[in-house]
C-alpha cells in the first residue's frame, strides 16, 4: 500500500459514511488520477489500478463492520492469494472515475471480490474502464494459518451465508488451480 493520503483520507472519512451491509451492498471511493498515478503513456498505470484497489477492499472490510483493532489485535493480515484484471479504456489524468468494490461470494477460506474501475465523466460515463477479480483472505499470524471464513465471521458477529458461487468465479478458480500447479514444480525456464 503506497498511496498513504488516499488511505489516511478513507480512514478519516469512514466514521462518517453509511455501514455496509455485506455481502449486498457495494463500496464506491470516488477519485481522480493523479499525476503519481500515470505511466510513460500518460495514462494510469497498469500496477496503480490493482495499488488502488486495495482501498476499495478496506473501505468494503472496515464498512462491513470490521475495525483495524480487531483485525490487528489478534494479529491478522489482509492476503491476496489471486487477481486477475482486464483493461478496458485507459483513464487519463485527472480523469474522475469511481471505484466499485463488491463482495461476491466465499468459501472455507477465500473471499472472492470484484472490483470495477468505472468513468464517472465525460462522453464515457458509466462505463468500465477496468475489471478486477481476487481471491483474499487474511492470515493469523498468531496462529501461523490462513484464517478460516466462519472464524472471522464469528469475531466480527456477521451471521450471514455466502451467495451462490458466480459461474465466471468457478471457471476463474479452475485456471487459477491449474496455474498453482505450474507454481508447485520447480521447473527452470
Amino acid at each position: 500500500m503506497n498511496l498513504w493520503f488516499r488511505l489516511l483520507w478513507l480512514i478519516l472519512c469512514t466514521p462518517f459514511r453509511p455501514r455496509l451491509t455485506l455481502p449486498h451492498d457495494v463500496s464506491r471511493l470516488h477519485m481522480r488520477v493523479m499525476p503519481n498515478d500515470l505511466d510513460t503513456n500518460l495514462h494510469m498505470n497498469n500496477g496503480r489500478f490493482f495499488t488502488i484497489m486495495d482501498l476499495g477492499r478496506m473501505d468494503l472490510l472496515f464498512r462491513g463492520g470490521a475495525t483495524w483493532r480487531i483485525i490487528r489485535g489478534r494479529h491478522w493480515a489482509p492476503i491476496m492469494g489471486a487477481a486477475t484484471m482486464r483493461f478496458r479504456l485507459a483513464l487519463d489524468f485527472w480523469q474522475a472515475f469511481t471505484l466499485e468494490t463488491r463482495l461476491l461470494c466465499w468459501d472455507e477460506q477465500w473471499f472472492y471480490i470484484e472490483q470495477r474501475f468505472v468513468i464517472a465523466s465525460g462522453p464515457k460515463k458509466g462505463a468500465v474502464a477496468a475489471i478486477g477479480l481476487l481471491r483474499g483472505g487474511f492470515y493469523d499470524g498468531k496462529n501461523k494459518r490462513i484464517l478460516p471464513v466462519a472464524e472471522m465471521m464469528d469475531t466480527l458477529h456477521l451471521a450471514i451465508h455466502s451467495p451462490p458461487e458466480p459461474d465466471y468465479v468457478t471457471t476463474w478458480k479452475q485456471s487459477e488451480e491449474a496455474l498453482k500447479g505450474l507454481t508447485n514444480n520447480d521447473r527452470n525456464f
